[in-house]
């Protein structure tokens, strides 16, 4: 990916963060978790910016564990979290949408999920529980860290419970963390979506010039024998993005009219052209 595309992911991504955060969880009090939710708690209970929490809990952790997290990854989630910091900060300061906490959880979440799976997929960190968590895998190497990063929200949203009495609000916590998590998921798996196409036909040598002169996908080119006919026959297969399928498949039939195309879904493929988000 390229720097200046991983920087505007980044800014994008913090930006949908940062307005998930500011205009729908803090406001109706609703801890998910992370720095956010303890942000969100700072803000309620002792009247602390919630930007301003937010920026001072990650420059804690990080300097706590700079020599553990090193230098290129104490760099990427400065930025990340001094990005997320302003705009949750800014987008305080816009009135209230709504009180109504079912649609502050539901709205809050996926924002919060949608931002922060743009940021993984730039190559980002916001921090938060995420430094916390790699601080407490370096104590203890053998626990997965998805389960450190469960057990330190779980923590969280019971701090949230303690300070604001209000068992209805942990719950939506809850449930906001739950989609939030799903909602990353699922931005990650669909950016990594591909299609492989196989294409057979009779002029397999001809349409295999064609696509590797005018596009930046390689193919490979396989003899085959129709189990039916028996006729002798080229198959094509080739790696595309999703939004390259169209031109692909026109391309061909400007050649061969009667090729057979099948289309198949890819959800990982690493390498020559395609980037692996995780």
């Amino acid at each position: 990916m390229s720097k200046l595309k991983s920087v505007l992911l980044t800014i994008v991504g913090t930006m949908i963060t940062g307005f998930g955060i500011g205009v729908f969880l803090t406001p109706n009090k609703v801890v998910g978790g992370g720095v956010s939710g303890l942000s969100t708690i700072l803000y309620h209970a002792l009247s602390i910016p919630p930007g301003v929490s937010f920026l001072v809990i990650n420059l804690i952790f990080l300097l706590i564990g700079i020599r553990i997290l090193g230098v290129s990854f104490t760099v990427k989630t400065l930025l990340g979290a001094t990005l997320i910091s302003v705009f949750v900060q800014v987008f305080s300061y816009i009135p209230l949408y709504t009180e109504n906490i079912i649609l502050a959880t539901v709205f809050g979440g996926v924002l919060y999920g949608f931002g922060i799976g743009l940021g993984f997929a730039a190559g980002a960190s916001t921090g938060g529980t995420d430094i916390l968590g790699r601080l407490i895998q370096y104590k203890f190497p053998t626990v997965p860290i998805g389960k450190l990063l469960l057990f330190v929200d779980g923590i969280i949203i019971i701090i949230s419970l303690i300070i604001f009495k209000n068992i209805e609000l942990t719950l939506f916590g809850i449930i906001s963390l739950f989609i939030s998590s799903t909602t990353i998921d699922m931005v990650i798996s669909q950016l990594n979506i591909s299609r492989i196409a196989f294409v057979i036909t009779e002029k397999g040598d001809e349409i295999s010039e064609l696509l590797v002169s005018s596009s930046p996908r390689g193919v490979t080119v396989i003899d085959v024998v129709g189990a039916y006919t028996k006729d002798q026959k080229k198959m094509l297969f080739c790696a595309l993005k999703e939004s390259e399928s169209e031109k692909f498949q026109k391309k061909i039939l400007a050649i061969d009219e009667e090729a057979f195309i099948v289309f198949s879904e890819s959800q990982r493929i690493k390498g020559n052209g395609f980037y692996l988000y995780k």
